[in-house]
């Protein structure tokens, strides 16, 4: 009997040796770093079915070509567009989401979790996990969403565009998990948008909704529920702070991937919420969890970032719990939305 060695093109790749692990962690920044350039010079949308050249692509998206080989050589290693033979380079299922019209595009997240502001906080996470506090105050002199929308607003833009691409690509796996029949009304407190409301409305044609959410969110509300828009007649815009006040009574109160906060904010939402619905209020929150999610790197990441910005947190289905419980809610079940969404069905009790 024979055996033949595998020639290197067949061979099974082997993991590197822990040693290159921790250098590739250490330089983790590089590969956040070359994606963020992809994106804002916006190669994937120049490239299309047909695999080009470097010195094709740096035409179209003008740059220069040989800086931008290596970009994508450090990219292709990484699973975002590949390096073919001929020295071309085509799509990925990965590269084709950083492109606008794709229709999961991740383009606007990718800017997002990338965006200036990283880059100082990041380096000062020993201080935050030292203190348990957030970086950001002490950077700019203010909390981080007075900041980004006082101080920063192209950043803003950026983080509106992105939780608009975060919602809108959940918001009917939210609605198809969701049984509201027995109500007549629905709230959705933080809701950024709307997109998940809409969802809602489409769904529940004799359902009224009010969407809070800051003034400069607001204002660029899905266009379904503006004036002339086709759910408007059974909407109520309301700007504001649900950490300040919920000026809107409803039969049922929806709380998506907000209460992530410090637990003060939490609480303060949570219990403006129950003031506004009183006794018999159902509240559904929808959160990411870090306990029981197919993410855990993307999870445990966001989970960091949120304590530098906010002295937030991801939840386990515990902490989640325990702070629903706290503040005088119910608890009735708790299920998948999606593999990365979980719903907490509460009550306010007599």
């Amino acid at each position: 009997m024979t055996t033949t060695t595998p020639t290197p093109q067949t061979a099974a790749p082997t993991a590197p040796p822990p040693a290159m692990r921790l250098r590739e962690l250490v330089f983790g920044a590089a590969g956040a770093a070359a994606l963020r350039a992809a994106a804002r010079l916006k190669v994937a949308d120049a490239l299309g079915d047909t695999p080009l050249s470097a010195d094709a692509l740096a035409a179209a998206v003008r740059t220069e070509p040989k800086p931008l080989r290596r970009l994508l050589r450090a990219l292709a290693c990484r699973g975002v567009f590949t390096e073919r033979p001929d020295g071309t380079f085509a799509h990925t299922d990965m590269s084709r989401l950083l492109r606008e019209d794709d229709p999961h595009s991740l383009r606007d997240i990718a800017l997002w979790c990338t965006e200036p502001w990283t880059w100082d906080a990041w380096p000062l996470l020993d201080e935050a996990v030292r203190t348990g506090r957030n970086v950001v105050e002490g950077l700019y002199g203010k909390e981080f969403f007075p900041w980004l929308n006082e101080d920063a607003p192209e950043s803003a833009d950026v983080f509106n565009r992105a939780m608009t691409t975060s919602s809108t690509q959940s918001a009917l796996d939210v609605a198809a998990f969701l049984d509201l029949s027995g109500a007549s009304s629905v709230a959705d407190i933080g809701g950024g948008q709307g997109h998940v409301l809409a969802s809602l409305l489409e769904k529940y044609p004799a359902m009224s909704g009010a969407l809070l959410d800051l003034p400069r969110v607001v204002e660029n509300a899905d266009a379904r529920l503006r004036p002339g828009g086709a759910l408007a007649d059974r909407v109520r815009i309301v700007p504001g702070d649900c950490r300040e006040a919920v000026p809107v009574r409803a039969d049922v109160y929806v709380i998506k991937n907000i209460l992530e906060w410090d637990d003060d904010s939490t609480a303060r939402c949570l219990a403006n919420v129950i003031e506004a619905g009183g006794p018999g209020t159902r509240v559904v929150v929808i959160e990411n969890l870090v306990d029981d999610t197919p993410s855990m790197g993307f999870s445990t990441a966001m989970d960091l970032l949120l304590l530098l910005n906010v002295g937030g947190a991801k939840h386990t289905t515990a902490s989640m719990s325990s702070r629903l419980t706290e503040a005088g809610l119910v608890i009735d079940a708790v299920g998948p939305v999606n593999p990365y969404l979980h719903a907490f069905d509460c009550t306010v009790p007599a």
